[in-house]
Formats: structure tokens, C-alpha cells, sequence
């Protein structure tokens, strides 16, 4: 099988997409009280390979675009696992983490130079750790590709302060938790984002699914059941993900399901339906992303 990373042109979807959307995106209309609460998101995040669907960049530009510019984002990401619970760096241009492997060189040289976080940072460390028995650390770490990749699409002026937050286990209850104590921060215009890939079951991708020729029944079968729950609202279905039809095909490992409940716990409902904003398959793997009041 040859490699799917093999372009002739890495990143030219990317390249023409970049200045127009820059452009448009000076243009936005900022946040303001009067808007009420930001959305909490859950994305599918697409890591490189996005950089070279130029449909699917504009649905996540467009998706950006239908929303007021919030005041900054924080972002929790699937490549991001660490215990006891960390901020990453608040700095004005944070390290980037170029967290992947097999790519063309130029996906190593990607910048995304955010603004400073540090309010933010104070804000959400105040939040998580108020009260709780989470103990909130900070570091020096930058922005992984669950966070730069698919912002530096949706906010491609990097105008926009980001904070990174640890996912610290995969327990859906201590997730929804975390998402809680960030919910008020919504209301201050801040977008809450849990960054993951509704399916990911990288292991079993075939020839026909990297030519986008073929979607595993594994895959439909578990976009099926997570879109029923979602528009049900039905959270204590979504945490029994480990026997959901698909599975363990579609997660061989958790992670980039459970950002999800992040985003429930950050919702002003999270038993009320979602909002599907991009759905459609990658390599087989569904993009399935929504929205939440």
C-alpha cells in the first residue's frame, strides 16, 4: 500500500484556501454579552490530512463563520494525556507540539502564533481547581495538533487568545466534571472545544478507505448509534461507548471519543440534542462535529 501521505503538492488545498479565509475572517463580528453564551463544540480534528481537504476546511471555516469571534477558546485534545490536571503555556506565540509522524516535511514548519492567554489562564485554573479536589497544574507546553490544526483553520488569523487544558484520564463522569467548571466561562465569550475524531481506528484502514472508496460497517454502525444518542440527548448511552455497535473497531483506544464529555459537561443541557455541524466521512472515518448551548 503506498503511502497516503505521498502528495504532489502538500498543503495546496491549504495554500489556497488560507488567504481569502484570512480575509473574510477580519470581517467577523465579535462576541458581545448581548450574543448570551458561546456554544461548547466537539470537533473532529483531522490533524494534517485536513490541510489538504479543501471542502472540509470550508465547513469548519463556515461553522467558525456562523459564530460571533469569541474572546478566546479553550481547548481540550484527544494527544493530550496527563495526570494530574495541566494548562498549557499562556504565552503570546505558544510552542506548537507537531505531535504526528509519516507526513511531508512541510507540516513541521506549520505556525499558528496565538495571543497571550495568561488571564485565561488564571481564569480556568481558578475554575478547575476552586473547590475541588483537582489539583491544576501549569506548564510550558504549546498547542498539540488537536488544538493548532483545526483552530488555524477556523480562526486562520490567529487573533484569538488559546489555552490547552489535560484531559487527565478517559473517565466520562471526571470529563463531564471538567466541562462543568468551564461552563460559566462561555458566558464571558469564550468557546469551550473537546478536539477528538468520532471514529479512529486507524489500525484498520484499507486501501479503499485511504482512496475514499470504502466506509467500514464499523464505522456506520457507530456514527449510527452516537448520532441517535446525541440528538436524544441521551448522555448515559454515550458513556456505555464501550459496547456500542462498531466497537472496539472504531476506538481501539478511547481518547478520541471521550473530549466529547468535555463538551456535554460544558453545555447549559447536556441532555439536550446537538446541533450537527459537519458530518461525512474521511479515510473512512467519520467527521461527525457538533454544537451545544
Amino acid at each position: 500500500m503506498s503511502s497516503p501521505f505521498d502528495q504532489a503538492a502538500p498543503g495546496a488545498a491549504f495554500d489556497a484556501f488560507i488567504g481569502p479565509a484570512r480575509d473574510t475572517a477580519s470581517g467577523r463580528r465579535p462576541w458581545t454579552p448581548a450574543d448570551g453564551p458561546m456554544p461548547a463544540i466537539y470537533l473532529s480534528h483531522g490533524a494534517p490530512p485536513l490541510y489538504d481537504d479543501g471542502g472540509w476546511m470550508r465547513d469548519l471555516f463556515g461553522w467558525a463563520h456562523r459564530m460571533p469571534q469569541p474572546r478566546a477558546i479553550v481547548i481540550v485534545s484527544a494527544h493530550w494525556e496527563s495526570a494530574p490536571l495541566t494548562v498549557s503555556s499562556p504565552v503570546e506565540g505558544a510552542p506548537l507540539v507537531y505531535d504526528f509522524g509519516g507526513f511531508a516535511p512541510r507540516y513541521y514548519t506549520m505556525t499558528y502564533a496565538t495571543p497571550d492567554a495568561t488571564a485565561l489562564a488564571d481564569r480556568v485554573v481558578g475554575l478547575l481547581g476552586d473547590g475541588s479536589s483537582e489539583q491544576v497544574h501549569r506548564s510550558a507546553r504549546g498547542l498539540d495538533h488537536g488544538a493548532w490544526v483545526p483552530l488555524s483553520v477556523m480562526y486562520p488569523n490567529a487573533d484569538v487568545p488559546v489555552l490547552q487544558v489535560s484531559m487527565p484520564d478517559e473517565d466520562p463522569e471526571r470529563l463531564m466534571r471538567i466541562g462543568a467548571r468551564l461552563r460559566e466561562l462561555r458566558e464571558e465569550g469564550v468557546l469551550v472545544v473537546g478536539s477528538g475524531f468520532m471514529t479512529h481506528g486507524l489500525p484498520f484502514l484499507t486501501r479503499e478507505m485511504l482512496r475514499g472508496d470504502a466506509v467500514p460497517g464499523w464505522t456506520d454502525d457507530f456514527d449510527a448509534w452516537v448520532a441517535d444518542a446525541l440528538g436524544r440527548g441521551d448522555v448515559e448511552e454515550l458513556r456505555r461507548f464501550r459496547s456500542a455497535p462498531g466497537m472496539p473497531y472504531a476506538h481501539p483506544t478511547a481518547e478520541h471519543y471521550v473530549p466529547l464529555f468535555v463538551t456535554l459537561g460544558a453545555a447549559t443541557d447536556p441532555e439536550a440534542p446537538v446541533h450537527t455541524e459537519i458530518d461525512g466521512m474521511m479515510w473512512g472515518l467519520s467527521r461527525r462535529s457538533f454544537s451545544l448551548a
